[in-house]
């Protein structure tokens, strides 16, 4: 099955176009689960796709829940090898998919974690923006914030998808499908310093990418992850956030200052408006948790007249 894999994650990279993170996702997913089947085999005998069925997939499924892997990472492992098996059928690899009917363990309803926008000022301005990687990280936070992209989709950015004068860039996303997304006065005063900063750092390379390392090669989407890390821990911010962090946080002020929910779909790039819709949840805990406060001022007030 291994050669298998190799071949499917080959279909992921260069026809669907998957980013090397996810890929790698579906590399560990689905490779965990022949190396459990490797297990449960003689030595020397290669698990044979043809003869993997549900019961097997269960297995598996089964021993994840020993080893207490949260329910969301079995329900993203099931979910790579239905991609994997369906694959497999469509190529006549195997003749039925055996985690088609699987049962994924009941999700844990999870809103997003966002930043408040004091926080969100706090993190943009930990960079010192007077020296060169000082205004990269700046951009880089400012832009991730702006814009709501992903990380990888920054990461792959390159000059010429930049259009400062409009305040807007041109994004490739998820499935090659490209976007345009905008900015604001901050975030192009960033992006400003920035240009002139790189213009130094880059002047031996002949690297296009917007954001470049200290030697001017390209900044890879695990050194964005990086550099986000570490101004959350600088600026001592009380929830942990990630660069996806960011983006929740983008669509959660967008919402909540009365933005339409099918624009917010479009600036994130999202398939289906489903995936939007968690935002609302969002807003509506906030709103019940400013009700709430209300309320009990008001009950305090009037105990203290009584």
């Amino acid at each position: 099955m291994r050669k298998q894999l190799a071949d499917y994650l080959a279909h992921l990279k260069h026809v669907r176009n998957y980013s090397p993170e996810t890929v790698r996702a579906y590399e560990s997913d689905c490779g965990q689960f022949i190396g459990f089947l490797e297990a449960r085999l003689q030595a020397g005998s290669p698990p044979d796709p043809r003869r993997v069925d549900p019961l097997a997939v269960r297995a598996f499924l089964a021993n994840l829940h020993e080893k207490d892997e949260k329910r969301s990472t079995m329900a993203r492992k099931i979910s790579s090898l239905r991609s994997f098996f369906g694959w497999m059928r469509r190529e006549g690899i195997v003749a039925a998919n055996p985690a088609a009917e699987i049962v994924t363990p009941r999700q844990e309803r999870r809103l997003p974690r966002f930043l408040d926008q004091e926080e969100v000022v706090t993190l943009c301005e930990s960079p010192d923006a007077g020296k060169p990687l000082g205004a990269r990280d700046r951009a880089i936070l400012e832009l991730l914030y702006a814009t709501g992209m992903r990380v990888s989709e920054l990461a792959g950015l390159v000059l010429m998808d930049l259009h400062p004068r409009e305040n807007e860039i041109k994004v490739m996303g998820k499935g090659s499908k490209e976007r345009w997304v905008y900015f604001g006065g901050k975030a192009r005063e960033a992006m400003d310093r920035w240009l002139e900063a790189r213009r130094r750092l880059a002047a031996s390379q002949k690297s296009d990418a917007l954001f470049v390392n200290a030697r001017g090669t390209p900044l890879t989407d695990r050194s964005v992850r990086r550099v986000v890390a570490r101004y959350v821990t600088e600026a001592a911010l009380r929830r942990k956030i990630s660069p996806h962090g960011l983006r929740h946080s983008f669509a959660t002020h967008l919402l909540n200052r009365g933005a339409d929910l099918r624009a917010i779909q479009e600036l994130l790039g999202h398939a289906s408006l489903g995936t939007t819709q968690r935002y609302t949840h969002v807003g509506t805990e906030q709103m019940m948790a400013v009700y709430n406060t209300a309320q009990a001022a008001i009950r305090r007030a009037r105990r203290g007249r009584g």
